[in-house]
C-alpha cells in the first residue's frame, strides 16, 4: 500500500471516530436531558405551568356541572378550587377539564389532567390503571325508575332494558352480577337520563348519590332501590406512579379535615339539591379517613 493510501487511510479512521464521538456525545446531552426531565418534579411542573388541571364531569349536577352562563359548578368543582388555592395561592389558577365516565382513565395516562375530581369510585380494577388518594365520598348504587311503574328489586328488571353509562360502577356490576339484564348504555349523564324520560328503559341505574338529588328534581321518578352492592368510596386520581402528587393530596385532604371543610363543600353544593331527606354524614368523608 503506498504512502498516500495509508495517509488517507488515517486521515479517514480520525474523522470517523470524531464523527462518533460526537453522537454520543449528542446521545448522552438528549438523554441527559430525558433524565432530567423526567426527575422533574410533578408539582413543579404545575407550579411552572401556572394553573391545574382537574377533571370533571359538566352534566352530573350537584356534583359536577356547567351552568347557564358556562361555569362549572358542584361539590367536586367547589373541592377543586381549594386545592388550586392551596397549591397554587389562588383559586382561578385551575383549568376544568371536561370528562366523560369512560375516558377518565385515559386523561390521566395521557396527562391530558393532573387530577381527577369527576366522582371517581375507587375499585380494584381501577387501581391498576391510576393512583387514588384518600376518599372524600361515600357512595353506592341505586335505581331510578318512573314512579307509576317503579322498579324496587333487580328481579323485575328482567326481561326489561336497564339504562347505565359507559365506564361506570353501575355497567361493571350489571354486566358481571346480572348479565340477564340488557344494558342500555350511554357515554353522557344527558343522554341517559333523557333515555329514562323517553322510556327507552324501565329503569337507570348510577350513583346513589346522584339518583337522590336526580329525582327530587324530577318528582315523577323514584329511587325504588336505594342501595345496591357494597359500600364504596369516591377519591381523587393522579397518573400511576405519580405518589408527589398523591402524597400532596392526602396531605391536604388531612388538613382540610380538620376544619371540616368537606362538610362546608356538602352544604353549599349538595344540601340544596338533597334537603334534609339525606344525613351528610352518609355521603361526606371528612379528612380522607373512613369513620
Amino acid at each position: 500500500m503506498s504512502s498516500k493510501k495509508i495517509f488517507a487511510l488515517i486521515v479517514s479512521t480520525i474523522f470517523l471516530v470524531g464523527v462518533l464521538a460526537g453522537c454520543g456525545s449528542t446521545a448522552t446531552k438528549t438523554d441527559a436531558k430525558q433524565d432530567s426531565k423526567a426527575a422533574k418534579s410533578s408539582i413543579q411542573e404545575i407550579k411552572d405551568r401556572g394553573k391545574i388541571k382537574i377533571g370533571v364531569f359538566s352534566d352530573k349536577p350537584p356534583f359536577g356541572f356547567v351552568d347557564a352562563n358556562g361555569k362549572n359548578q358542584g361539590f367536586d368543582v367547589y373541592i377543586g378550587k381549594r386545592l388550586a388555592k392551596d397549591l397554587l395561592g389562588d383559586e382561578s389558577k385551575v383549568e376544568f377539564v371536561l370528562v366523560e365516565a369512560a375516558s377518565r382513565v385515559e386523561f390521566l395516562q395521557s396527562n391530558k389532567v393532573d387530577i381527577i375530581l369527576a366522582n371517581f369510585t375507587v375499585t380494584d380494577e381501577r387501581k391498576q390503571k391510576v393512583d387514588f388518594a384518600n376518599p372524600y365520598m361515600k357512595v353506592a348504587l341505586g335505581v331510578v325508575s318512573p314512579a307509576g311503574t317503579p322498579i324496587t328489586s333487580v328481579d323485575q328488571l328482567k326481561g326489561k332494558k336497564l339504562i347505565v353509562n359507559k365506564g361506570t360502577t353501575a355497567e361493571t356490576y350489571f354486566t358481571k352480577n346480572h348479565p340477564d339484564i340488557e344494558l342500555l348504555k350511554f357515554d353522557q349523564n344527558t343522554e341517559a337520563f333523557e333515555a329514562l324520560k323517553d322510556n327507552r328503559g324501565a329503569a337507570l341505574s348510577h350513583d346513589n348519590t346522584l339518583l337522590f338529588a336526580w329525582a327530587k328534581e324530577n318528582t315523577n321518578f323514584t329511587v325504588g332501590i336505594s342501595t345496591l352492592g357494597s359500600l364504596d368510596t369516591i377519591a381523587p386520581a393522579v397518573k400511576k406512579g405519580n405518589k408527589e402528587l398523591l402524597d400532596w393530596i392526602n396531605t391536604e385532604l388531612d388538613t382540610l379535615g380538620k376544619e371540616n371543610f368537606i362538610h362546608k363543600a356538602y352544604n353549599e353544593t349538595l344540601k340544596p339539591a338533597y334537603s334534609d331527606a339525606i344525613n351528610p354524614e352518609d355521603i361526606v368523608v371528612e379528612g380522607g379517613k373512613l369513620k
